[in-house]
């Protein structure tokens, strides 16, 4: 009887456990594949609460990545002028937006901009990002403890490889640009 008791409770634990894990993992549908991210809650609770809430109510599909520096990082996440399917959607404005949710105020934190990291965009005031954000394609230490890391790439930095890259002569802006299709939690 006890080892029945005692394999429940082990069951129990890892049911937990692995519940805990998953709801901080999230899946970018792009073009190419799907892109598992890793939430960082510990380090930047708002941020993360803020995309989690914009992607569950589908407020990121269909959104372009307006900005692609080839060797640097793709931005997407304008929910107001950047998606594709929208009446507001305005390829020329794209990257200007931002969601009906207020600014969030900086968490920046010591994680690193390193290959696959997700920050959020912002304007020159630290206190600006929105629903903007950039994954990185290598490590751009020189924005570490400058924007706010929330998220990283566990799978398929392969697809986020292949996001059409934007004109360098433009910082980087794209014409007919690639999407996320969806990004849910898992």
């Amino acid at each position: 009887m006890n080892k029945i008791f005692s394999r429940v409770i082990i069951l129990l634990i890892l049911t937990i456990n692995n519940s805990i894990g998953e709801e901080n993992i999230m899946i970018i549908k792009l073009k190419d594949g799907d892109v598992k991210i890793k939430l960082f809650p510990d380090v930047a609770p708002n941020h993360v609460e803020r995309i989690k809430k914009l992607a569950n109510n589908g407020d990121y599909d269909n959104v372009v990545f307006h900005r692609v520096i080839d060797g640097f990082m793709a931005q997407t996440g304008d929910v107001k002028f950047g998606n594709s399917s929208s009446s507001d959607f305005d390829l020329n404005r794209a990257g200007m937006g931002g969601s009906n949710l207020p600014d969030l105020k900086q968490e920046f934190n010591n994680l690193p901009h390193d290959r696959g990291t997700l920050s959020m965009a912002r304007s020159q005031d630290p206190n600006s990002a929105n629903s903007q954000f950039f994954i990185c394609f290598k490590a751009a230490p020189f924005l570490d403890r400058q924007y706010t890391v929330f998220g990283k790439v566990i799978d398929g930095m392969e697809f986020v490889d292949k996001i059409k890259r934007g004109d360098e002569n433009k910082n980087g802006s794209v014409e007919d640009p690639d999407k996320i299709i969806s990004f849910k939690s898992l």
